[in-house]
């Protein structure tokens, strides 16, 4: 059994909390607002007095608050400070890459062993094994908190010790996703507009994301190599559908703010010159 400290008692630091509990380890807990740590508490979490004395209670503390800027309202103190000497500080809240350098010089300021980590996850997929944490920061401090990660993500890669790269790897995940959802909304109108269940579209996404993320796992490596003159799907030949979305918003009279957006940033590519190379050429526009 290891010992593990949360301080963040939120929907997603409650289910943190919970899942290492289930998992057999010795939890101790602290939250602002103590009621939240009552369900835990009857669940043989120890409820510490304030978050000093919760970090001196176990090697590896984990905090998942709202941001950085709440992390350091609540742990920027002295006697914090002493706490955290010679300890593992898991850092699970939210924050942007340069907001994880920071936090890192901080932490080492104060003699403790910085992971960062990032969550791409929902409250209620903790614990289970499709579930992943992004992690980055010292190879020691992920070797010792491996284990106890492991009981909240089946999933859990370290990235390296580039402090930042746990953040700018969930930012990437979720511009992905919320770029696929924008997608998805408008797939919603168009279908809404011919009469069509969105239900039933979304289900048939689901069964084929696989080729999908097939898709995606080609383009990465095409940016990546930076080769993009023997296209498999040309930047003109998608430009003749974005053209269409454009034109099926006008004919069905929904929204066309985003095949709006789209088709400006494919035009602009298909301007400078990149028409006959491969779709991710549409990258060179954005750098």
């Amino acid at each position: 059994m290891s010992e593990v400290t949360v301080i963040g008692l939120g929907p997603m630091g409650a289910a943190l909390a919970q899942a290492l509990l289930q998992n057999g380890h010795q939890v101790t807990v602290w939250n602002r607002t103590v009621e939240k740590a009552e369900p835990l508490v009857q669940n043989g979490a120890i409820l510490a007095p304030n978050a000093a004395s919760a970090i001196a209670a176990s090697p590896v503390t984990i905090v998942c608050v709202a941001n950085y800027k709440t992390s350091y309202s609540i742990l920027d103190t002295p006697d914090v400070a002493a706490a955290l000497t010679g300890r593992v500080f898991v850092q699970l809240s939210t924050g942007t890459p340069q907001e994880a350098r920071d936090n890192a010089a901080w932490a080492r300021e104060r003699g403790a062993d910085y992971l960062d980590g990032a969550i791409p996850a929902t409250p209620p997929q903790i614990g289970r094994p499709d579930t992943t944490i992004f992690t980055s920061g010292t190879q020691t401090a992920y070797q010792k908190s491996e284990q106890l990660l492991k009981s909240l993500a089946g999933n859990v890669p370290f990235l390296g010790e580039k402090v930042s790269a746990a953040s700018s790897t969930d930012l990437a995940f979720l511009s992905t996703l919320f770029g696929s959802m924008m997608g998805f909304f408008h797939a919603a109108r168009i279908l809404e507009s011919d009469g069509l269940r969105v239900d039933e579209f979304g289900s048939m996404i689901s069964a084929i994301a696989p080729a999908m993320g097939e898709m995606i796992k080609y383009e990465g490596d095409i940016i990546h190599a930076n080769t993009f003159d023997q296209p498999q799907s040309s930047l003109n030949t998608c430009l003749v559908t974005v053209k269409m979305f454009v034109e099926q918003a006008r004919e069905a009279g929904i929204n066309a703010e985003f095949p709006t957006f789209a088709l400006g940033l494919f035009q602009k590519a298909v301007d400078a010159g990149y028409g006959n190379e491969e779709l991710g050429a549409l990258v060179k526009v954005l750098r």
